[in-house]
């Protein structure tokens, strides 16, 4: 397992790179096929190639990754591939690439592994947009969807996800000297702050709801009267009421002056509620009674999976932490157990 997660580091993938996500693609399907028979199809998207392998028969149980990592090219060479102190270390190793190992390693221990399907995609950390229809076609053909996403803190499994999304406020103005003549401008960054305000005001922690401005820009220069400015803002919500209520408060943003405003955007992953994951978490406490589940605030593509009806257990992944951080690392001791586990969980689901 350590073989082939170096293997998979040492090739970095960052989102939207489509020379190396065609490398890591072609990676991950070697990986595939030589672990566990048969041929792996890359699938090319705009963003890149996903990786689609079939156990053969109808679709029953759906093994779900990503091989797109966060971290650019080059920090590899700052940051290379180590085992140290019962620890892995290097760019992408929890996020998602341990898990990616042990799937294909705990697939490789059952005898028969016909109605399970394979994908991995290569978009999954800049939303799926690419991968989404894929993804929810596979998902409604199985009767549940794994996802090898890190565990929770201790290993957890995940059950549960906010939906989450991301809305860009884009307001015009005038420009005009800030010296001469003010007035005759329209100060894009005086209306953004307005609509900072009141897009803040759309928290509700008591329901889960986080709406985090979290980007701003405008201006020119010191003596311009900004023409132009932007807002981005990170949101997450646990329920589809929500969902809605946020939306439709983006959507009627009105200025507070003369400038305009456009709204870009919106909750692109639906909530996961950990009534889609019940049923398999138990699957998975006959194997270790140990284990427990976790609600967690950030999305996956077990948000979409569990979205279209298909009961979905998420956090099957690597035990480790530091998920989109230098320090990123995960245990190598946990590897061999969460492949038995992945064992455990598809050998009862294809019964």
């Amino acid at each position: 397992m350590l073989d082939d997660l170096r293997t998979l580091v040492e090739i970095e993938s960052p989102s939207g790179d489509l020379a190396a996500l065609g490398a890591s693609a072609g990676a991950v399907a070697s990986i595939l096929e030589r672990r566990l028979g048969g041929r792996a199809v890359l699938v090319d998207s705009p963003a890149g190639p996903h990786v689609r392998w079939s156990g053969g028969g109808p679709p029953r149980v759906l093994v779900l990754g990503h091989h797109d990592t966060v971290f650019p090219v080059g920090t590899l060479a700052r940051r290379p591939f180590t085992v140290q102190n019962g620890k892995a270390y290097g760019p992408g190793v929890f996020d998602m690439l341990g898990g990616l190992v042990q799937a294909v390693h705990g697939l490789a221990l059952l005898d028969d592994r016909s109605g399970v399907e394979i994908l991995v995609g290569c978009d999954e950390e800049v939303g799926s947009g690419a991968s989404r229809a894929l993804i929810e076609d596979l998902a409604r053909q199985c009767r549940a969807a794994l996802v090898f996403e890190g565990a929770g803190e201790g290993g957890a499994l995940k059950t549960g996800r906010k939906g989450c999304g991301t809305f860009e406020v884009v307001v015009t103005g005038r420009a005009a000297h800030a010296g001469l003549e003010p007035e005759a401008g329209v100060n894009a960054l005086v209306e953004a702050a307005h609509q900072v305000l009141a897009i803040a005001a759309l928290n509700r922690p008591q329901a889960g709801t986080t709406v985090t401005p979290t980007v701003a820009t405008a201006g020119t220069a010191s003596n311009v009267v900004p023409a132009a400015a932007t807002v981005t803002v990170d949101v997450r919500v646990e329920t589809q009421a929500e969902t809605e209520r946020v939306e439709k408060a983006f959507a009627t943003l009105a200025p507070a002056g003369t400038a305009r405003l456009e709204v870009r955007g919106g909750i692109g992953r639906p909530p996961m509620p950990e009534s889609a994951a019940l049923e398999l978490l138990a699957l998975a406490q006959r194997f270790d009674p140990t284990l427990t589940g976790v609600r967690v605030g950030g999305g996956s593509d077990g948000n979409l999976t569990a979205a279209v009806g298909t009961p979905t257990l998420d956090g099957l992944g690597a035990v480790g932490g530091g998920a989109h951080a230098d320090h990123e690392y995960l245990l190598t001791a946990a590897m061999p157990e969460r492949a038995r586990l992945t064992a455990h969980l598809v050998k009862n689901l294809l019964r």
